[in-house]
């Protein structure tokens, strides 16, 4: 708790509404998902395929307390608010609709925008929220994931009147969106194609290392090592490079890629050493190094979509920096080309919708040139407008 008695999770959260700019008398959340992009969004979105089944266990229990069942994608927009129709005209007072945005930085504290930015399930009761058109609701929000992954999808949340605001609340909620996270992996293995049955000792790799400090490693196939895993710091970088090099690299190359200064190749031999103890003999082969597998890895996916023109997509699949922490000279050139690249797609798109996402992420918010190429796209009549001013005069504060 605070001095004053706010939680300090509120707290936290109310600096970081007031530092983006939210105004406290703003009356709405702004709609940053036109009805004609909602449609496609939606549909396109992986918690489409669980709705229904959140629908009818949580929006039913939502409608008999007369509150709404809400459910966002991983940037705060609502794609679904259920509810009854009465109540629904309430929330519309305070955008709380589909295709408004409920990121802190766009409506003020809140449950859906705090559960995002704190990737946990909360709860904001009443005169804890920013904006004062909000004050007299309650809500509870959990997070939803990818259960093959990790990634965030989006946000289940209940918002209601002061009958809401109690622990049960929270814990049905964080309890539906677990049962999601269940249904989206038994689809997940469900779908599982057929290739993987039928070539059971196909050796593939598979490497998480975007917005990740340690790379998440999956191996299956013949190797002895299957299954998932995170690497330290150092190997992550090592497979990292390999990856990004399918025909391998000798150990000079991998020596100047891998150390700033330069070093005794007996260092690089104990890393890759203690490396193959971990991978296996048959994945991490030598005279080049390589990875001997099958190869997939998501900052290659996002280099992928971007060569075929999907800018959307490679934005979806962009999960943060590439390595953030590492200072490995080959990590570092991967990462700044990765982010270069689309950061040049999304800014050369002409897409609001695009833009709003880069802008609204940690990577992105201090942009200060995507956010003017924001403001130019959305035009005269938008209702992000004031928001964006709002960003680019605070930017203006901190660079001068």
């Amino acid at each position: 708790m605070t001095n004053d008695g706010m939680r300090a999770q509120v707290a936290d959260s109310w600096h970081r509404s007031a530092a983006a700019g939210v105004s406290a008398d703003a009356p709405e959340a702004p709609i940053t998902l036109d009805e004609d992009l909602l449609h496609d969004h939606r549909a396109a979105h992986p918690l489409a395929a669980v709705f229904p089944l959140l629908d009818d266990v949580l929006g039913q229990a939502a409608r008999d307390c007369d509150a709404v069942m809400a459910v966002s994608d991983a940037s705060a927009q609502l794609l679904w608010v259920c509810g009854r129709p009465d109540v629904l005209r309430q929330a519309e007072r305070i955008g709380f609709v589909e295709g408004a945005n409920w990121d802190e930085r766009f409506a003020g504290t809140n449950a859906p925008g705090m559960a995002i930015a704190l990737d946990q399930p909360v709860s904001v009761i009443g005169s804890e929220h920013f904006r004062r058109s909000v004050q007299r609701w309650s809500c509870a929000a959990s997070p939803i994931h990818d259960p093959v992954t990790g990634a965030l999808l989006g946000v289940l949340d209940v918002t209601g009147a002061e009958q809401i605001a109690v622990p049960q609340t929270l814990a049905m909620v964080r309890a539906a969106a677990r049962m999601a996270e269940t249904e989206l992996a038994h689809a997940h293995l469900s779908s599982a194609p057929a290739s993987a049955v039928a070539a059971p000792d196909r050796l593939t790799v598979s490497l998480e290392a975007l917005g990740r400090q340690e790379a998440l490693t999956r191996i299956t196939g013949t190797s002895g090592r299957a299954g998932a895993f995170r690497l330290s710091p150092r190997h992550s970088e090592i497979v990292v490079l390999l990856a990004s090099a399918p025909r391998g690299l000798s150990g000079d190359e991998l020596n100047v890629l891998l150390y700033e200064h330069d070093n005794q190749s007996s260092t690089l031999r104990a890393e890759m050493k203690r490396l193959r103890a971990l991978l296996g003999d048959e994945l991490l082969a030598s005279r080049p190094y390589r990875l001997a597998a099958d190869v997939s890895a998501d900052w290659l996916e996002v280099e992928a979509k971007l060569s075929a023109g999907d800018v959307s997509g490679a934005l979806r699949s962009y999960r943060g920096p590439l390595l953030p922490r590492s200072t490995a000279p080959g990590v570092v050139r991967l990462r700044e080309a990765v982010e270069a690249g689309l950061r040049a797609a999304v800014l050369h798109s002409g897409t609001p919708d695009l833009m709003s996402t880069w802008t609204r992420s940690a990577w992105g918010s201090d942009d200060y040139e995507m956010w003017c190429a924001q403001r130019d796209a959305v035009g005269a009549n938008s209702p992000l407008l004031p928001l964006i001013s709002g960003q680019l005069a605070r930017l203006d504060r901190e660079l001068a």
